[in-house]
């Protein structure tokens, strides 16, 4: 929409069009035919015009690495090309060349709670909420507009589409016809043997959500072995169903052998897969909802160049997310619904251990977290 209202040419494609896709698959140059300027091939120098081709679905092309080199090769200068892709795994079975110097990769997460009151039209409260942070002191009228919105948000999750519905029923639905595709896709293209199986496994980790992923365990309650195990939460990771979270150590061995952290990439759809739509006051895993929130909210903000992490003892004590930003340098986060509740007689050892981590607690009434 932005590009149109600047006067630019562009051509949306979707190749879940047969005959879009089978038109580029016999002739890369046919996708000129979708826009009303075919481009000139430029050998020095910039156009003067440009034209901006949206891709979705890249990987149904038979050949997309050679697809997009070619239209890089010989329209670098006068054609912008944005290519989208929903199958991890058919990405990675189709790409079969880095095509090094000729992409950036970008990964699209549902929306962010400040970009999810954007959809809201709700700016004014996520301006007023970005002010708090400045100004602690500063006492805004639109704080209980804030929860409310944040219950809904940890109700539904952050896909757009569902955002953008207002009938709860509605958004239930969505979310049901999203889990029920997305998985079936899944089961299909990873070549899944087990398919009862794998859905129950995404039941449990749905369930425990910030806990500890022990392979054995859940391979003992499925009447699964640990490969099995293993393979499918890489299924489930390579999706961005889950993401897991290592633990920060000292000491890299010990941190690559510990379990990791489950987390769902998006709420909603983490609800919808438990078949649980209540409101989070009324809820026993309002606590887990929250700290999966706050994970995917320091996700966005940190990205891949600080993981997050997650500390734990031997006698389990432990803080959720712990966020190197330099060699030995950072910030920790405790989640609690509510920070009152915080003993801190927990957490000395790991503030004895890393003084050079400031801990803090979030909880539901904590602001910090709207600006990721």
């Amino acid at each position: 929409m932005h590009l149109k209202n600047s006067n630019k040419e562009v051509a949306l494609l979707n190749l879940e069009d047969k005959e879009i896709l089978n038109q580029l698959n016999n002739n890369v140059e046919g996708i000129f035919n979708r826009v009303k300027t075919v481009p000139q091939k430029i050998i020095d120098g910039k156009a003067k015009t440009r034209i901006y081709l949206l891709i979705d679905e890249i990987q149904y092309l038979n050949d997309p690495t050679n697809f997009l080199k070619y239209l890089y090769d010989e329209y670098e200068y006068n054609v912008k090309v944005v290519a989208t892709g929903s199958s991890a795994f058919y990405i990675d079975k189709k790409f079969k060349d880095s095509l090094a110097g000729r992409k950036r990769i970008f990964q699209l997460y549902p929306l962010s709670f400040s970009e999810f009151l954007i959809f809201k039209t709700q700016e004014k409260i996520n301006d007023e909420l970005k002010y708090m942070l400045q100004e602690p002191s500063y006492q805004s009228s639109y704080i209980t507009g804030a929860t409310t919105l944040l219950f809904e948000y940890l109700t539904y999750g952050g896909y757009p589409a569902v955002v953008l519905e207002e009938d709860e029923l509605e958004k239930k639905m969505l979310l049901n016809e999203l889990k029920n595709a997305y998985l079936q896709r899944d089961i299909i293209e990873s070549g899944v043997g087990k398919e009862t199986k794998f859905l129950a496994l995404i039941q449990l980790l749905a369930d425990q959500i910030g806990n500890l992923v022990n392979s054995n365990e859940l391979g003992n309650t499925l009447g699964l072995d640990n490969k099995t195990v293993d393979k499918y939460l890489y299924v489930l990771a390579k999706c961005f169903h889950i993401d897991l979270v290592r633990p920060y150590h000292k000491n890299l061995r010990k941190e690559l052998t510990k379990m990791p952290k489950v987390y769902f990439n998006d709420i909603g759809l983490r609800n919808a897969i438990l078949g649980r739509f209540d409101r989070p006051l009324n809820r026993m895993d309002k606590g887990m909802l929250f700290e999966n929130f706050v994970y995917n909210q320091l996700r966005i903000k940190h990205k891949d160049d600080q993981p997050i992490k997650y500390w734990r003892t031997a006698s389990g004590y432990e803080v959720d997310f712990v966020i190197e930003k330099s060699v030995g340098n950072g910030y920790a986060v405790e989640v609690k619904w509510d920070c009152t509740q915080l003993l801190n007689k927990k957490y000395k050892k790991f503030i004895a251990t890393y003084p050079n981590f400031p801990l803090s607690c979030i909880d539901y009434k904590n602001t910090e977290i709207i600006s990721y």
